[in-house]
């Protein structure tokens, strides 16, 4: 660790950004040319460390001295150099400018490195900056994730005014920020107001209302904290850890109007990045769809069941829990599915239908049917959501975790990955046009969406590689005129995050769509993340969507989605009002799904073209309101699958997956099967299964022309299972 002294002499900071940099610097090196010493390997080349994915780096051989530059591509004024070391350090370097390459000038002093984001502020100029080592820190060579330069000569044009930034933003009235000395009588009064609003009430759940609570790093007493529709409550620290919370961050049964019965429409709510000391010893969290608990520490135990789960009610039909640790038992209780991912904990008692696990320390032994659970050891691929963080200066970051591979257990404390000041995001708040969202971009800048609704005249386009584009408070977008809301090229490691689309009125053909059809460019050492994106047909609005997802780019990982046709909302809703043909329709080969949620499409909810795709969970309903057999008949037979892997593919793996049919429309409607994929051997299906919810409905089979029907002789919503298919 640096002495306060040294540090503050040579003008740096450790993981921030410092106050006298200028709001409107963007940086220089990102994709620029560069060159070093040496290389390790070719794993391991220059253009690593400014490309800016802080999953790949530049790693030197093992000897003194080494550098890494960047060609600027003309003469810049530098401002400030931020690096973000691996494990192999710098303990003494300098960093130097040139004109031309050859003739080089100091621009700090020696200088001592530290694992981790080392950030500093300089005053220089020149084309091509250098970190220039001389002694290293340990056995091994420089090592750097990243290596990024930043100054005034990225500013946009004259001609063009820069939209304003700032490490310090306003993130609007929808969101409250306490401090530990807050007091406590003030936090419980502001998660009381918000929570009571929305009590029984009969519009809260397709309502305009939007709560974000975030905690800045510290110690709370007492909050207990009430979680209703469209609220998030999310620790400001760099590990959850950093935030404690004593009570509650509690969901329950009983509050939504019309169906106090159960949980199953506590959606659109979540938690982040804290950890909770719970009131009692156990915290509840009753959710169901599109309600995801991320990067939690929960020191106790953790039910996920609502109070009144006994006697036949309280159901809560499904969740998602990632990167957390629960110090104590998780009870699962009356959730009829969940999928955890990447997490660590004492034990999971419980199992309803389909519960999945992937890279869970401490997870049930995999026991499908009986009891229900599909256990991966590893998840393949996984690259964890970005979120918003507060440094020890008081300014805003958004920190965006590295890639890992054959991953288990919680990627903190201490994960790798890249810290990105809030400068360099345009804050979007409702109102905002596409147009001027569109001009951030254009600018260079991320985008980081506050709470509330935002009406897209045009398409919002994603170009630039590693582009985040995330939101807090489930911002919702709503096309008009029937265009796509958001469409991302085919471009390396675009990260979105955290947002929610409603159909327009106007039916458009897709809401999102993800790289180019027909392009297939190898995405695999930085691929595109979607997490925690949510699409709705048919909510306040009677919307209208073809498609509401399309996954074009090799590699990309879906990471947590609930693509939704409305069964009711705050609109009418009904078989030809709300009208939505597929949830998703992967095209990209080498696309992983972790934790795949989609519902009530009209034909097949989710379609899969490419090749080598993976899913690990998948939860669905078929539509409820299908009028009648006629109305519903689809290529090879009587209805849709819910799950078809074009004829077209040679490999596919899915583990866990359930499909239910509730057609209280009427009754006799039937399906053929809920899955349907070629009879090949690379094609290959684990634990999945069907249920006919109330014996209300017929799915013949579970897939192809196997596995039996629903409903079961054998009693009311009893399964049917199939273990492995072929």
């Amino acid at each position: 660790m640096l002495s306060a002294t040294l540090t503050a002499a040579l003008g740096i900071t450790v993981a921030s950004v410092a106050a006298t940099a200028n709001a409107a610097d963007l940086p220089l090196s990102q994709g620029k040319a560069a060159t070093a010493s040496s290389a390790e390997s070719a794993a391991f080349p220059p253009s690593a460390a400014v490309d800016g994915d802080a999953g790949t780096r530049w790693s030197s051989t093992f000897a003194d001295p080494q550098w890494l530059q960047v060609d600027l591509g003309s003469a810049q004024s530098i401002s400030q150099v931020v690096l973000n070391w691996e494990g192999a350090y710098a303990s003494a370097f300098t960093i130097q400018t040139s004109p031309n390459g050859t003739t080089w000038t100091d621009i700090t002093p020696v200088t001592t490195g530290k694992a981790g984001v080392q950030t500093l502020n300089v005053t220089g100029s020149g084309r091509y900056v250098r970190m220039n080592g001389t002694t290293r820190a340990t056995p091994y060579g420089y090592s750097l994730w990243e290596f990024q330069v930043f100054g005034g000569g990225a500013n946009p044009s004259p001609t063009t005014p820069a939209l304003p930034t700032s490490d310090t933003p306003d993130f609007g009235p929808n969101v409250r920020i306490f401090e530990p000395n807050t007091p406590a009588s003030t936090i419980q009064s502001a998660v009381d107001q918000a929570f009571n609003a929305q009590l029984r009430s009969p519009t809260a759940q397709f309502g305009s209302q939007r709560h974000v609570f975030l905690f800045k790093p510290g110690t709370y007493g007492r909050v207990w904290a009430n979680v209703g529709f469209y609220t998030t409550v999310a620790g400001l620290g760099l590990n959850p850890d950093d935030v404690t919370i004593n009570g509650a961050v509690n969901v329950d049964s009983g509050w939504n109007y019309g169906d106090e019965s159960n949980a199953t429409q506590n959606f659109w709510r979540s938690m982040e990045n804290l950890s909770i000391v719970p009131e009692g010893g156990t915290n509840r969290w009753a959710v169901s769809q599109a309600a995801p608990m991320r990067r939690v520490h929960i020191k106790g135990n953790l039910t996920l069941a609502p109070s009144n789960q006994d006697n036949g009610q309280g159901y809560s039909s499904g969740g998602y829990l990632a990167d957390s640790v629960v110090d104590g038992v998780v009870s699962s209780g009356s959730q009829q599915q969940w999928y955890t991912r990447d997490s660590r904990i004492a034990r999971w008692d419980g199992g309803v239908w389909n519960m999945v696990y992937s890279g869970v320390q401490g997870a049930p032994a995999n026991a499908f049917p009986n009891p229900p659970h599909t256990t991966l050891a590893t998840t393949p691929v996984t690259r964890e959501k970005p979120y918003l963080y507060v440094d020890s200066a008081g300014l805003y970051r958004v920190f965006v975790p590295a890639l890992r591979r054959n991953s288990a257990g919680a990627s903190w404390p201490n994960a790798a990955g890249a810290s990105i000041p809030m400068r360099e995001f345009y804050v979007a708040k409702p109102g905002d046009s596409a147009a001027r969202i569109n001009a951030a971009l254009a600018q260079g800048l991320n985008l980081f969406f506050t709470p509330g609704t935002y009406s897209l005249a045009e398409t919002i386009r994603v170009t630039r590689p590693n582009t985040v584009v995330t939101g807090i408070g489930f911002p919702t977008l709503i096309p008009a005129n029937g265009v796509e809301a958001l469409n991302v090229a085919d471009v390396d490691g675009v990260k979105v995050s955290g947002l929610t689309f409603d159909a327009g009125t106007t039916n458009s053909p897709t809401l999102m769509s993800v790289g180019r059809a027909g392009a297939h460019t190898d995405h695999a050492a930085n691929p595109i993340s979607v997490q925690d994106v949510f699409f709705r047909v048919g909510s306040s609005v009677q919307g209208k969507a073809t498609t509401t997802l399309a996954v074009h780019s090799d590699d990309t990982i879906v990471d947590h989605i609930w693509a939704w046709r409305a069964d009711h909302g705050g609109a009418p809703t009904g078989w030809t009002v709300n009208t939505g043909d597929t949830g998703l329709i992967v095209n990209g080969d080498d696309v992983l799904a972790t934790g795949l949620f989609v519902e009530h499409y009209q034909k097949y909810e989710v379609i899969w073209n490419g090749n080598r795709g993976k899913t690990i969970f998948f939860q669905n309903e078929k539509p409820y309101d299908v009028p009648n057999q006629a109305a519903w008949i689809g290529p090879r037979g009587n209805g849709y699958a819910a799950y078809k892997v074009a004829d077209t593919v040679t490999d596919h793996e899915l583990w866990g997956g359930g499909s239910y049919a509730f057609f209280n429309v009427n009754p006799s409607v039937r399906a053929d099967r809920a899955f349907e994929v070629p009879n090949r051997s690379g094609v290959r299906l684990r634990s999945i299964l069907t249920v006919s919810l109330g014996d209300v409905g017929t799915i013949t089979n579970v897939v192809n022309d196997t596995g039996g029907a629903v409903p079961n002789p054998a009693g009311n919503t009893t399964p049917r299972q199939v273990v492995a298919y072929p």
